[in-house]
């Protein structure tokens, strides 16, 4: 009987983590231990803004930096991160765009979908008609 070998991966060793790097040892700002796995989006958000404001290293605006790495998080978590987490971090991002004074809260991932496949329609249809001509 044969064993199964392990497939190595395309990339080395040392490529694996970059995600985990960026976190740790980011320019952009340093942040509280912990930040992204307290329960409460207006802590997170308060944490995230109190990191950019104190940071010099930073090479944009505060709300623009603790946005971004908020965003890096979330992506960096992927399809892995659990529906209830993902909804406080949105919720974070809600509350930096509070406290920074720019209420104007991007809409949800749901209204995005929706408004993307009524364009989507609208394509079709023109594109049909076009073509019935």
């Amino acid at each position: 009987m044969k064993k199964k070998q392990k497939r190595k991966r395309a990339t080395g060793g040392a490529g694996r983590r970059w995600s985990r790097r960026v976190t740790e040892r980011s320019d952009a700002l340093d942040l509280q231990g912990g930040v992204f796995t307290l329960n409460d989006p207006k802590a997170i958000a308060r944490s995230l803004k109190r990191s950019a404001e104190r940071s010099h290293r930073r090479k944009s605006a505060p709300l623009r930096s603790a946005m971004s790495m908020l965003t890096f998080y979330i992506n960096r978590g992927g399809r892995e991160l659990p529906a209830r987490r993902r909804k406080v971090l949105d919720q974070a991002k809600d509350e930096l765009r509070r406290l920074y004074g720019r209420d104007g809260a991007s809409p949800g991932r749901a209204t995005k979908k929706k408004k993307k496949k009524a364009t989507r329609r609208r394509t079709a249809k023109r594109s049909a008609r076009r073509h019935a001509r």
